[in-house]
């Protein structure tokens, strides 16, 4: 009797801890369901108060017990929900990961997406005003780490006829990631020319979602083995290194470059090129402006300022600078520009220059377009047959035509100059040695080094002591007819041929002629 009653109040008391057991099940999927939606709708009300957008999604699921789990896939914010605009930012699959503890502290531990886009809008007066008024933000959750490897960014130009600014991210991790505050970044990019990766680590936000292009960045990086050949005309491998701060539509960057085989494919003759530089870049569409950038090759320095920045007639950069060459070597500049493993030439070289280089897939000697002046000083010609002309030219122009081969003499030149299309045109050119002094107008061409100048000499012997014998009897009943106001002679001259064979003559065509140098 006793047992029966025994077993009958066990079972009862089975039976209701079953039911309590269940009813506490009840409970927690309720309450973890609801738990789940709450923190599901808190995830959508954060991303969208975030980035002041609308979010559509595919799926997106929240688990919160026994951790926070996240899973979504087709997640698409749209700028203020505009439709006329790519969306702000795109992802292709998200999960999160996190414990209790972490997200009672509001962090998330770990989230990792694929397929991230993000499109950044141009700035908008419209929304600056909109972002005075706007009202706070929600309380929002801070990602420990991220990962978002094949990331996109792509940034809208505030000008509609220019390109769009496009980064491929290979890499990129994320720490600290919050609604309002600055998060630590590790990214390589893919730079499309020169092909290469750049290595960059810094800080980025807090997000501006009102005006994304107001987000600050800052940190460093490196660029290495970047191949120049992809530019047509130029060569070489360059690497580079160097920081920057700023906003992303304007960041201010100073850094290095090192290229130890820069050449220009005209030439041929690799130069160890470097630079040091700083620079405004806008990050909405890639323009930069240069201030300065100092380039060192050789025994040569070349400060130049100016901008490489897109134009709104044709797709590309255009390159626009002033150079500027104090005390240079003439010898660096010809090594680099002309043919040949001797440069035909030595001495102090100062020029300014004018330098622009349209987009284009021509070579890069006939894109540039050049406009300056230009001084040497105290040259000498390497090539043997060239200098002893000049030095006969020199010893005939004092009226003493025997004096020893031996005497070498030092050329001066300056004048003004313009290239285009691969020739070089000098409207106005000074040559002096000891005895003569020379005024030419003509052209040269850097493909063929082919020469056409003509001008007039000024010597200040008389034409009839350039010479001995019976060519200098025969020659004085020239003498007045050559004869110059305050110069010996004048005679109208031509110089044609190459650069390694000159010939030089005088030139019976008066109407080409240059007025005398005074």
């Amino acid at each position: 009797m006793n047992s029966t009653r025994a077993a009958r109040n066990a079972s009862k008391w089975i039976a209701i801890a079953l039911a309590a057991i269940a009813v506490l099940m009840l409970a927690g999927f309720v309450f973890r369901g609801a738990m789940s939606r709450y923190a599901r709708d808190r995830v959508v009300s954060s991303l969208q108060d975030q980035f002041a957008g609308r979010l559509e999604m595919q799926s997106l699921s929240v688990d919160v017990f026994p951790a926070l789990h996240l899973a979504g896939e087709g997640l698409v914010l749209r700028y203020h929900g505009r439709t006329d605009l790519a969306p702000l930012i795109s992802i292709r699959k998200i999960s999160a990961d996190s414990n209790l503890l972490s997200l009672l502290a509001r962090h998330v531990r770990h989230v990792k997406i694929e397929g991230l886009e993000i499109h950044l809008p141009p700035k908008s007066a419209e929304n600056a005003e909109a972002k005075k008024s706007r009202p706070p933000r929600i309380a929002g959750f801070v990602i420990d780490d991220m990962r978002a490897d094949g990331a996109i960014l792509k940034t809208t130009p505030k000008d509609p006829k220019k390109d769009p600014l496009i980064w491929e991210i290979r890499l990129l991790v994320l720490h600290g990631a919050g609604p309002a505050s600055q998060m630590d970044f590790r990214a390589t990019l893919v730079n499309a020319k020169p092909p290469g990766e750049i290595e960059s680590s810094g800080k980025f936000g807090p997000w501006q979602s009102e005006q994304p292009s107001e987000t600050p960045v800052e940190g460093a990086y490196t660029f290495q083995n970047a191949d120049l050949s992809v530019f047509p005309g130029i060569a070489g491998k360059l690497s580079s290194t160097g920081t920057y701060h700023g906003v992303l539509e304007q960041i201010e960057a100073q850094g290095k470059t090192d290229t130890p085989d820069f050449m220009l494919k005209i030439s041929g003759n690799p130069v160890h090129l470097t630079t040091d530089f700083q620079a405004t870049v806008d990050g909405t569409d890639g323009d930069t402006f240069l201030h300065p950038v100092v380039g060192r090759f050789g025994h040569s320095t070349v400060t130049a300022r100016g901008s490489i920045a897109g134009d709104k007639a044709f797709p590309g950069k255009t390159i626009s600078l002033d150079a500027v060459v104090d005390s240079g070597r003439l010898e660096d500049m010809l090594r680099l520009a002309t043919r040949g493993a001797t440069p035909g030439m030595t001495g102090a070289i100062s020029f300014h220059s004018k330098i622009l280089i349209p987009p284009g897939d021509s070579d890069v000697a006939e894109r540039t377009k050049l406009d300056g002046a230009f001084t040497v000083a105290a040259a000498h010609f390497a090539e043997l047959n060239v200098q002893q002309k000049v030095n006969e030219l020199s010893h005939r122009g004092k009226g003493d035509p025997q004096a020893p081969e031996g005497d070498t003499v030092a050329s001066d030149f300056s004048g003004e100059f313009h290239l285009a299309n691969g020739t070089i045109t000098f409207p106005r050119l000074s040559f002096r040695v000891p005895g003569v002094r020379v005024a030419l107008n003509g052209t040269y061409t850097l493909a063929s080094e082919a020469m056409d100048f003509h001008g007039t000499a000024l010597l200040e012997a008389k034409l009839s002591q350039t010479t001995t014998g019976i060519k200098s009897f025969l020659l004085k009943a020239l003498d007045p007819i050559f004869e110059k106001k305050k110069a010996g002679a004048a005679l109208p001259i031509h110089i044609s041929g190459t650069r390694d064979q000159p010939s030089f003559g005088l030139d019976l065509k008066p109407a080409r002629t240059l007025s005398a140098v005074q």
